[in-house]
């Protein structure tokens, strides 16, 4: 669960399978198929959800099947040393999630998998870019996806309509995906190696930049209708970039969006990540988009 907002409860579905592996259900030690084991550990075992009264005014720490273990923060409530403690356990949080993530990598290097996290604010427009993208790169690259959402599975049908395999995580409450849930994604999805992998992350522009998964380039989306200072705004998110895509542009004859602003936004937090230009619907700058894909650019690990 994440330490920052609380999240927690995922499902993962295999939608070729129909098969769904449930969250928080017992504690267990597994061995999966790619090479590496999953330690899961379950603090306790109850059924009550995780939208805790106010009234409990103390601090949980679970550890879950399918999350990082989680904190609620009290600070306002305790003087007693909670805020170094919150600290504390958002720091073993962190170097859990890298220590999955690195398996991760390991297993995805290991077979010449090309993974692209892809992140965005809802509506951004990465679901319609990633199944434009899956349809015209179908003669050059197997394509797999691992689907991350709050709730339902209809972005994993329109991907699965594209023509790619795919998973889809709900994440319930969750804001994010983590290097566990991604693992978990891998066992179930086996993609081809020497292929390519987009992990589209639940929309949100906060928590997603936090959790390394193990992937081999971040890719933030973002939009003409959203605002120029998107990047100011959310820092973290943008800093994290390996690159950063412009999308519906085909849209800027109708809106204010000042796109030289926006560049020179993305550049006061992040000097080095590429920047792309794009309409995922009318196809501008789709053929650099593939270039980028394609030459399978890498980034450092964390």
């Amino acid at each position: 669960m994440c330490a920052t907002c609380g999240c927690s409860g995922t499902i993962a579905l295999d939608l070729d399978t129909g098969l769904a592996a449930h969250a928080h259900e017992h504690e267990h030690e597994h061995e999966h198929a790619h090479g590496h084991d999953h330690a899961h550990e379950h603090a306790h075992e109850h059924g009550h959800g995780h939208a805790h009264a106010l009234e409990q005014a103390h601090e949980h720490a679970h550890d879950h099947e399918n999350g990082p273990p989680y904190v609620l923060d009290h600070r306002h409530m305790h003087e007693d040393g909670t805020a170094a403690r919150t600290v504390q356990l958002e720091q073993e949080i962190l170097g859990k999630n890298r220590l999955l993530a690195e398996r991760n990598r390991g297993w995805l290097e290991s077979r010449e998998i090309f993974a692209v996290n892809l992140m965005s604010s809802p509506g951004s427009g990465k679901t319609t870019l990633l199944e434009r993208s899956i349809r015209d790169l179908a003669t050059q690259l197997t394509v797999s996806v691992v689907e991350g959402d709050q709730e339902t599975r209809l972005d994993a049908e329109r991907i699965r309509g594209a023509g790619a395999r795919v998973v889809q995580i709900n994440t319930g409450t969750g804001c994010h995906l983590d290097a566990q849930m991604l693992g978990r994604a891998l066992h179930e999805l086996q993609p081809e190696a020497r292929s390519l992998l987009f992990v589209e992350n639940v929309g949100n522009l906060v928590c997603p930049a936090l959790f390394d998964l193990g992937e081999a380039a971040r890719v933030v989306i973002a939009s003409t209708t959203e605002g120029e200072d998107k990047p100011l705004k959310y820092p973290h998110m943008f800093r994290a970039a390996d690159l950063v895509v412009l999308n519906k542009v085909d849209l800027l004859p109708h809106l204010t969006f000042d796109v030289e602003r926006f560049v020179a936004h993305v550049r006061l937090v992040n000097g080095t990540a590429g920047i792309l230009h794009v309409s995922a619907t009318r196809g501008d700058g789709l053929a650099e988009w593939y270039r980028w894909l394609t030459a399978r650019p890498a980034r450092n690990a964390g």
